[in-house]
């Protein structure tokens, strides 16, 4: 493959290029000289094969344009790949903004490859005998078709090339823009509607044996442009559908890796029934008279091959049907006895062999019911069907398999099924959230080999507190064992084969409080996985990059130009908690009884709030309301560069932590830092008011590294007035509680912070789990527990959990309250440590990767091996150690862990809070007066 500009150029060239409008001089220059000495060496192809935004930047390099370039730089951070076409004949690229912008033909002449088509089904359905397919269809930065001709649809034959041509109804298809995942176009009016009436898949039909591929065609500069539609992951647009017509032959409605289509299908032999008798498998096949009859069937499995052969069946009296009849039989000990163990799965290919051997796969004739056989404890062989309708059999873990749901009245839903008595002993039933990983113990009724889940998705349980709404996402059902130490052993439900046709299944959840119910989903991947999925918490004029867009652009200033609302704002890290220091302010005016309405800010994972307060999601359009118009917005995290404060209104940046690994522009000359955020900040941080900071050291720190030109209030963090408060034992004994946990015990608190180099292929962060769990708790469990709080940014189960000796603490709100209940803390790098240490209670740091972090990943402001206030252990036998002998470890550390509360524990008085509040009222109408004595 030939190599383009890009690819030849060094990294360091390629990160100049990403941040040029921050780059020096001399970056500048070393950039343009690289890109014109490559455009000699090479020629013009290393050029004008790069996709258009990029082919435009490394032309304006090579040319030394650099005031040009700067401008697409930061237009293309706008809008990734977004441009604008002009030319119905002649297409070439407009940048937004940049319509004066000098290009020759070369290089703003848009070729097919630079417009390409993105063409997605979500929808497949019956109605009666036609064939419904729905989806979307646009070329890429063409958000209307141009030219007379209209968008159409045909299927084309794989083999002939013949076409037939298809109604295309247009249609209105909001998931068109949001899925483009660009903000710069609409899509929304790209979607379509395909039929196929039942007179034209009699047509196939009657023309053979065959594939025919679902093509559009997209009018657009220079002619049409077409594309095959590709199919969902999920769903009726995820999996093969088979239909069964009147002469025998079967329509398979379904996908390839080329895309979505119909296959007709016109097997000679079917089978109609598969069974286990008396230990044997019984496979009946039915074939079509004057058909050739297959000599035998086999049943392979990697190495493993078992063959019988067809024998003729008698034809039942009075029999009068076009088929005649036989069987296989195949010993069941000889089918299981590879067998693999747990839950792991064998899958079988069945196939008939004609009389040289060669083989085809079983097709299932209509009406065929699948079935298990449970063989021993624990495992089962499934007879069932795929998608395409060939047989599948597999031995297997014994699976909970649903075959019945409803929804009630009241918006619960019900989910029925069966599951043998003695594999449903002494197991539970978890939800686990696909991406998130986020689990909830459900509870189950179980009588006479069947199951029973009642989910209330607006009121789900959690470990620890209150029960919460489903966030948004795909929730999946599993039976695990009640003493298993993870999710390695869960069984998935299942769907009962017969029962797919009525998914999706809709329903509204019950009400909410202050809000209309939401919708509800219940669906399928991977063929028979069913999950449940909320409604997005945004409305359609709110989701995605687009409409955010407009929101901010024109929904926010719009709300702008209203008066002021006596209220306060409340976001804490970014929506994700009621929590830090934000929740100390609420609460001190809460207490102080001002007169304002409270509103909280939540993400969707929709953590918990207060009753009390106004909750608004963040995204829609009372989040942009709220932050236009809120007298006083109370933050611990940055808002985003669109976001200014106007006249009259007060922002609070309380922060959330006591830098130890670096930050901001102190990462500058690394390999994590990013200029074009570090360029922000000054602006960023030009919105707040004043940032509180928590000591002396932050202060300094903070200024610089966040290019901080306003008020740094060096206040001490109100989140760490717990520490200090009269009423903190009442409180710890209130968290105690909540929590459940035993008395006598001693708590260990895990906080460790999170890793940039370790990451899921969703880009959520992966748990990075280093503490034998397992022998932690042989050795400590029977008088200590162990509170395990992930970091907000990571994602994964948890070991152990819900044993007695692990607890996962994540989703409780503040981690102050655990401070509170902790008797020990054990972090790493994360600012837990300096909070905690207001507690004078022993730390111990699980630094396993001290180097890598410290050398590689971020580095860090002071050395911790001589300042830690308490010991750096590096495996997971001396942290064990290290908490069975915390009293010798607390002596040995108590000189150290003065000298660090006096360095980054001052202020530590308790008036944080009280300090934070009369500075933010002050001169305003809701001013009384100072309380810090």
């Amino acid at each position: 493959m030939a190599q383009s500009l890009p690819d030849l150029a060094s990294a360091g060239a390629r990160r100049i290029l990403r941040y040029f409008p921050e780059s020096s001089q001399a970056e500048r220059e070393e950039l343009c000289a690289t890109a014109r000495e490559l455009l000699d060496t090479h020629g013009e192809k290393v050029l004008t094969a790069l996709r258009p935004a990029e082919r435009v930047m490394w032309y304006l390099a090579s040319e030394g344009r650099a005031e040009d370039l700067v401008e697409v730089v930061r237009g293309q951070r706008r809008d990734p790949g977004g441009f604008l076409v002009s030319g119905i004949r002649r297409p070439r690229l407009v940048l937004p903004g940049l319509r004066d912008l000098a290009l020759p033909e070369r290089i703003a002449a848009l070729g097919r490859r630079d417009l390409p088509v993105t063409a997605q089904l979500t929808s497949v359905e019956w109605r009666g005998d036609d064939l419904v397919w729905g989806g979307y269809a646009f070329v890429a930065n063409l958000p209307r078709p141009s030219g007379r001709i209209g968008r159409f649809a045909m299927l084309k034959h794989a083999d002939t090339g013949r076409r037939i041509k298809l109604r295309l109804r247009r249609t209105r298809n909001e998931q068109a823009t949001v899925a483009s995942g660009q903000a710069l176009h609409c899509y929304d009016q790209t979607g379509f509607e395909v039929v196929v009436p039942a007179r034209r898949l009699r047509e196939l039909a009657g023309q053979g044996a065959g594939q025919w591929m679902l093509y559009v065609g997209i009018p657009g500069p220079g002619g049409i442009y077409g594309a095959r539609v590709r199919q969902r992951d999920a769903g009726t647009a995820g999996h093969n559908q088979v239909r069964h017509l009147a002469d025998g032959s079967r329509l398979v409605v379904g996908f390839t890796k080329e895309g979505v289509g119909i296959t007709v299908e016109q097997p000679p032999a079917e089978v109609e029934s598969c069974t286990v008798v008396d230990g044997e498998l019984l496979l009946v096949a039915r074939v079509r008279s004057g058909a050739e009859v297959p000599t035998a069937v086999s049943v392979v499995e990697g190495d493993t091959r078992l063959d019988s052969p067809l024998t003729a069946l008698s034809a039942p009296s009075g029999s009068a049907d076009a088929f005649r009849r036989y069987r296989a039989v195949f010993s069941l000990d000889r089918l299981t006895t590879a067998d693999l163990k747990g839950t792991k799965t064998r899958s079988f290919k069945v196939t008939f062999r004609d009389v040289g051997g060669k083989g085809q796969e079983v097709r299932l004739a209509e009406g065929f019911t699948t079935g298990r056989h449970r063989y021993a404890p624990g495992r089962e062989l499934a007879i069932h069907t795929n998608g395409p309708g060939r047989l599948a059999l597999a031995t297997r873990a014994v699976r909970p398999v649903v075959d019945a749901m409803t929804a009630t009245a009241a918006g619960e839903l019900v989910v029925e099924g069966t599951y043998p008595r003695e594999e449903a002993a002494g197991k539970k039933v978890i939800l686990r959230h696909g991406t998130r990983l986020e689990e909830k113990e459900l509870p189950v009724e179980l009588a006479d080999g069947r199951f029973t889940v009642r989910i209330d998705p607006e009121a789900a349980p959690q470990v620890s507190g209150p029960e919460l709404p489903l966030c948004p996402g795909r929730w999946y059902l599993f039976f695990r064992d009640a003493d298993a130490w993870d999710k390695s052993g869960d069984i998935p439900v299942t769907l009962r084969p017969e029962q797919l046709g009525e998914l999706p299944l809709r329903f509204s959840g019950p009400q909410r409080v202050g809000g209309q119910p939401r919708a509800f989903t219940v669906d399928r991947r991977n063929f028979d996985r069913i999950f449940i999925e909320p409604e997005r918490l945004l409305a359609p004029d709110e989701h995605g990059a687009y409409r955010q867009r407009i929101l901010r652009e024109t929904y926010y200033h719009e709300q702008r130009e209203l008066p002021l609302r006596d209220a306060v704002l409340y976001l804490s890290l970014g929506g994700k908690q009621f929590s830090d220091s934000p929740r100390s302010v609420y609460e001190e005016l809460v207490r102080r009884g001002v007169e304002v309405e409270h509103i909280w800010i939540q993400n969707s994972g929709l953590p918990e709030m207060p009753t009390e307060a106004t909750v608004v999601t963040w995204g829609t359009r009372e989040c942009y309301e709220a932050l236009a118009r809120s007298r006083y917005v109370v933050v611990n995290t940055a808002i985003g560069d669109w976001f200014v404060t106007r006249p009259g209104q007060k922002v609070v940046q309380t922060w959330h932590g006591t830098p130890l690994k670096k930050i901001g522009a102190d990462l500058l000359g690394s390999a994590k830092s990013n200029p074009a955020y570090i360029a922000s900040l000054p602006h960023s941080y030009r919105q707040f008011d004043f940032v509180v900071s928590p000591n002396a050291y932050t202060t300094e720190i903070m200024s610089r590294a966040y290019c901080i030109e306003g008020d740094m209030f060096e206040s001490g963090y109100p989140r760490n007035d717990v520490f200090y408060a009269p009423d903190r034992e009442e409180r710890a004994a209130r968290v105690r509680e909540r929590l459940g946990l035993p008395e006598g015990k001693k708590v260990v608190l895990y906080a460790p912070t999170w890793r940039e180099d370790q990451r899921h292929a969703s880009k959520l962060y992966k748990l990075d789990l280093r503490i034998d769990l397992a022998a932690a708790q042989a050795e400590l469990g029977d008088d200590h527990v162990l509170l395990f709080r992930k970091h907000p940014r990571v994602h994964g189960s948890v070991p152990g959990a819900g044993r007695g000796f692990v607890w996962d603490v994540t989703q409780y709100p503040d981690i102050a309250d655990l401070y509170l209940v902790a008797d020990v803390l054990i972090t790493d790098y994360s600012s837990a440590l300096f909070d905690f240490a207001h507690s004078d209670k022993p730390m111990l740091f699980f630094t396993y990767d001290l180097e890598h972090y410290r050398d590689t990943l971020r580095g860090l402001y002071f050395d911790f091996t001589t300042r830690a206030p308490g010991p750096l252990l590096k495996t997971s036998e001396e942290l064990v150690e290290a908490v069975r002998d915390i009293n010798a470890v607390e002596a040995e550390y108590r000189e150290k862990y003065a000298r660090f509360k006096k360095d980054f524990c001052e202020p530590g008085d308790g008036r944080a809070t009280a300090r934070v509040v009369d500075r933010m009222l002050a001169g305003g109408p809701h001013s009384a007066g100072s309380t810090d004595g």
